[in-house]
């Protein structure tokens, strides 16, 4: 007898039966799906799906995800017929400005491994003769992307996860999931209970429904997409036979919001350029009523929104003037705040876990993911940024699901900068300090719902005593975007004076209680049994040795630490992880306190004028912390920064973060004080080799690749992980995350381009910015270990290549005297 979980799947789509088949084939054979829909084609979203799998995409996550969808939909078939068709992509500009993406896109496409090329027209009209070539100046193309039948692909799973020990069961609605102790026991229906040990939600727009059941959000919107077949289109006639289908590559023209797929001799015409028509659920059938639909996530064509969309496709594709449209529907899909797919357990209910927001194109990917953290503990592709718990809590009101939802239904075939933020909703969540920063003209820009200042217009004045060595080149137009000379300003009075920089937004955990320590010390590479006062900083992993996280973690009292966290993933994590005695308190502070970042070579002066506790460096020494009063203000000062100069971070409560400011403005005033901004702090962060989470290393990558060794207390023992680094070492890396500088001193690249070693793709970007101390644009990149200081390389940069040498890092202060005097 079979001794694995029992397994309940919720929908039978194409990632239900992914997931299926992802399960049986690691041996868990008790599974069993469910779907209120008849079988084989439930009423769902991969009902009605197009099917084009484009592959290339910003993530490297959701591309790897793509790919391997490509790879398994191509391998599998039902009696013959094909699951994928590898048509191959291609997607033409009609602007300069789609043109230039274009070529970034085939940047992205180099760093993630997948082979793309930015054509000429000549090659756009070759591979795809129905395009007006006087109405495009090139395209991109991507051979391996292609159609997939997700119908068809659906069949051949389900019949290779049964044939393994799964269940299908059609016509079966949900009306609930059992718990018990607060783990899933088993999934009710019209029928009876299902026993379950886990329970995945594969439910597709039905998601929210399901998550609700466990009192779980879901934040997703269903929306409607306009879809239409035409009729017989002339110079398609005798292209294709009925087993092929299709021969010409799918197309995008994403300048005007619209994809385009054969059908035999017509052709199938999607378009994201109407209005977001959000759908409720309530109005469309379930239960009985699925089975009496065909198909409850088609609904009515409306005929209005087509129009313009049809007079677009005519100039495109002129072949349409012969030709009318023959039937269209208006499909519905999922749409999430930013995008991505949302991927987790529930922080309250064991063995509930969703899988939605997935489209066809990821599907095998998210499912064989899904299916690792399952039977294996952990995914091998990183997914922080699918991870149904990246949201704060204030992102997750439904008004705010619907608001950001559409707009990505609006932008989703825009061109968008990497820095450009949301313009609604905006002003959710401000520091104490946010109407002083006003006053200084700050330009914020938002993320996690926080507003950030990037830069202030007071300190344009500055511009003119900046000194020449300081003043930055100017930059190209795309790199110029959401940034200003000013930020070279607020780095040089970093450097030379004193800032203040407004690190409210930063997760900040208050861990407590007599098992804090032990946990603490389980889940974190650092030794944190040290006195109070002590701040460390340190590495979570998890058991394969990924970094799951850094951390900054200051021993406030015996059993009071405060953890300077990334964001809600890390909250979560604890939470999870915390024991059920109740010998564990997790709160997140952030929102009722605030942060000063006071750091430059007169930070010292400033703070000691305004205190009577011992600021020097015997007082307080790098990397402690202590409780003091600073200009009557009660306050937490850590001797620490990521900015590489001398100063605290200086935290108090909400209510007290206004005066804190101003009397920290007020008495620096004589030692050349500025408020700075995100952009001064992102250059001085790279000039001294601090690494981001989530971007520059990941659960992809171990602490020594990562150059993030010195972390491990490895003599400490029993963390998670510690096993699977215990023989790792400088020495036995195959790749590193290393420093480079670039030549021309001027050309700036803002991240994920590749890049190139000895002509060859070898690596890419995850962090860049124009190091101002040093007077050279600097990257992080993931390279070979082969590539050694002095290595020459090159950037992929918008089709040019920009030659870069890798260098010794840290740039500034590698002797640490700055910070440490």
């Amino acid at each position: 007898m079979s001794t694995t979980p029992r397994v309940v799947v919720i929908g039978a789509g194409i990632v239900g039966a992914n997931l299926a088949d992802e399960l049986t084939a690691r041996g868990w054979d008790r599974v069993t799906v469910v779907d209120q829909g008849p079988l084989p084609l439930t009423g769902g979203s991969t009902s009605h799906a197009p099917g084009l799998v484009f592959q290339t995409n910003a993530s490297k996550t959701m591309t790897a995800f793509a790919s391997y969808t490509v790879e398994k939909l191509k391998a599998i078939d039902v009696d013959g017929a094909w699951c994928f068709n590898q048509v191959g992509g291609l997607e033409v500009a009609t602007t300069p400005e789609r043109l230039a993406d274009l070529h970034r896109k085939q940047g992205w496409a180099t760093s993630w491994g997948v082979e793309a090329q930015v054509v000429d027209v000549d090659e756009c009209v070759r591979l795809h003769p129905l395009v007006d070539r006087d109405r495009i100046l090139g395209g991109l193309h991507i051979p391996s992307d292609g159609l997939a039948k997700a119908s068809r692909a659906v069949v051949a799973l389900a019949r290779r996860a049964e044939a393994r020990g799964a269940r299908f069961q059609g016509s079966t609605r949900v009306t609930g999931v059992e718990q018990s102790g607060g783990r899933v026991t088993g999934v009710r229906t019209p029928d009876g209970v299902l026993p379950a040990d886990v329970v995945v939600s594969c439910a597709g727009f039905w998601g929210q429904e399901l998550g609700e059941m466990v009192g779980m959000d879901v934040p997703l919107l269903p929306l409607a997409h306009q879809f239409v077949r035409t009729g017989q289109v002339p110079d398609l006639v005798g292209r294709n036979d009925e087993l092929t289908e299709a021969s010409l590559p799918i197309l995008r023209h994403q300048d005007q919001d619209l994809y385009y797929r054969e059908y035999g001799d017509c052709l199938g015409i999607g378009s994201y350029a109407h209005r977001p028509m959000p759908v409720d659920l309530r109005e469309l059938p379930q239960g009985d009523g699925v089975r009496e639909s065909a198909m409850p996530s088609m609904l009515p064509f409306t005929e209005e929104d087509f129009a313009p969309v049809w007079e677009e496709s005519q100039r495109l594709l002129p072949s349409l003037r012969s030709s009318k449209i023959d039937s269209g529907f208006n499909g519905i899909f999922s749409f999430t705040p930013d995008g991505g797919p949302l991927v987790g357990e529930s922080p309250d209910v064991r063995g509930f876990w969703i899988a939605e927001a997935v489209w066809v194109t990821h599907s095998a990917g998210v499912a064989r993911a899904v299916a690792q953290l399952l039977v294996e503990g952990r995914s091998e592709v990183d997914l922080h940024g699918c991870d149904v718990h990246r949201f704060e809590d204030v992102q997750l009101a439904p008004e705010y699901v619907s608001e950001t939802s559409q707009q990505n239904f609006v932008e989703v075939y825009d061109v968008l900068h990497p820095l450009q933020p949301r313009q609604s909703p905006r002003d959710l969540r401000v520091s104490p300090f946010h109407a002083r920063q006003q006053e200084l003209g700050a330009v914020f820009l938002e993320a996690g719902g926080w507003e950030r200042p990037h830069w202030y217009e007071a300190n344009a004045g500055l511009l003119d005593e900046l000194p020449a060595e300081w003043v930055p080149p100017e930059r190209d137009a795309w790199a110029g975007q959401f940034w200003s000379p000013i930020a070279a300003v607020e780095a040089w009075r970093t450097r030379t004076a004193v800032a203040m920089y407004d690190m409210t937004p930063l997760k900040r955990l208050e861990v407590s209680g007599p098992g804090a320590l032990d946990l603490l010390q389980r889940l974190t590479t650092g030794q944190l049994d040290k006195s109070v006062g002590s701040v460390t900083y340190t590495l979570v992993l998890d058991e394969a040795g990924g970094i799951r996280s850094d951390l900054t973690v200051a021993r406030l009292g015996e059993q009071l630490f405060q953890v300077g966290a990334n964001g809600p993933l890390d909250s979560d994590h604890l939470r999870r992880e915390a024991p059920e005695d109740g010998s564990v308190q997790i709160r997140d502070v952030t929102g009722g306190t605030c942060c000063i970042g006071l750091w430059g070579p007169r930070a010292r002066d400033v703070v000691q004028g305004l205190s009577s506790d011992d600021f020097s460096n015997e007082g307080l020494k790098y990397f402690r912390a202590r409780r003091a009063r600073i200009g009557g203000v009660p306050v937490t000062a850590m001797r620490l920064s990521y900015v590489g100069e001398l100063g605290w971070e200086i935290y108090t409560s909400a209510d007290n973060g206004r005066r804190l400011w101003d009397v920290l403005e007020a008495a620096g005033q004589e030692h050349g004080i500025v408020a700075a901004g995100r952009a001064a702090f992102s250059s001085l962060r790279l000039e001294k080799g601090y690494r981001a989470w989530g971007s520059d290393m990941t659960t992809e990558h171990d602490p020594w690749e990562a150059g993030l060794g010195f972390a491990v207390r490895r003599q400490k023992g029993g963390f998670v992980g510690s096993q699977a680094v215990a023989g790792l070492s400088d020495a036995t890396v195959s790749r590193r995350l290393s420093c480079l500088t670039v030549d021309d001193g001027r050309s700036v690249v803002l991240g994920s381009e590749p890049v190139f070693v000895d002509g060859r793709p070898a690596g890419y970007v995850t962090s860049a910015a124009f190091g101002h101390t040093v007077g050279r644009p600097i990257a992080y990149a993931w390279l070979p270990a082969s590539a050694t200081v002095g290595t020459r390389v090159e950037i992929g940069y918008f089709g040019d290549r920009v030659p870069a040498t890798v260098v010794a890092e840290p740039l500034v202060d590698p002797e640490m005297t700055r910070l440490r005097g």
